[in-house]
C-alpha cells in the first residue's frame, strides 16, 4: 500500500495530506471542471459544477456554478480565490482520530485508486473522503455517517478539462 508521503504532512499532529499544493497546482489547469451531485436522504439531489478560471504560482480563482442534473447553469456562479496551500491544507486530518488506507473506488467514469481518510467526530459522526490518486486536488467521494445511516454523499460526476 502506497499512502502519501511524509512531506506532505502540514502539521505534525496531522496526517499527510495526499497531495501537495504543488501537486494540486500542477494538476489544476485553467478550465478544469469537476461536476458533483450531493445526495441527502429526503431530500432532491443538488448539483452543482467547480470550474478553475485563474491560476498563478501562488493559488487560483474557481467558479462554482449550481446547475440542474443535465448541467445547465442555475442562478449566477460564485467565485472564490484559494492558495495552493489552503487548498492542500483542506485535506489535512488529525492523527488520532483519522484512518488512512487505499482503496479501489468506482466513480463515475470509471474505478480508481484512492486514498480514503475517515475521520471520527466527537458527536458521532464520522466522515469519509475518497482523494483519487490520478486527480489531485478535492476529493472525489465525501460521505458523512452517523449511526451507520448516510447523512449526505457529494461525489464528483466528472473531472476535466475544457476544449
Amino acid at each position: 500500500m502506497a499512502l502519501p508521503p511524509e512531506s506532505h504532512r502540514l502539521r505534525p499532529d496531522h496526517l499527510p495530506t495526499p497531495f501537495s499544493a504543488a501537486q494540486i497546482h500542477d494538476g489544476s489547469p485553467i478550465g478544469r471542471r469537476i461536476r458533483v451531485r450531493t445526495v441527502r436522504p429526503g431530500i432532491d439531489d443538488a448539483y452543482r459544477q467547480i470550474r478553475l478560471v485563474e491560476s498563478d504560482d501562488d493559488g487560483a480563482t474557481h467558479e462554482f456554478q449550481p446547475t440542474d442534473a443535465n448541467g445547465l447553469p442555475i442562478g449566477d456562479p460564485v467565485r472564490r480565490r484559494s492558495t495552493w496551500l489552503e487548498l492542500q491544507g483542506h485535506a489535512s486530518q488529525p492523527a488520532d482520530r483519522t484512518s488512512l488506507d487505499e482503496v479501489d473506488r468506482v466513480l463515475a467514469w470509471g474505478t480508481e485508486s484512492c486514498w480514503r481518510y475517515v475521520v471520527h467526530q466527537d458527536d458521532g459522526t464520522e466522515a469519509r473522503f475518497w482523494f483519487a490518486r490520478a486527480h489531485p486536488g478535492m476529493p472525489m467521494v465525501v460521505e458523512e455517517w452517523r449511526g451507520g445511516e448516510l447523512l449526505e454523499r457529494s461525489e464528483g460526476l466528472a473531472d476535466g478539462v475544457d476544449d
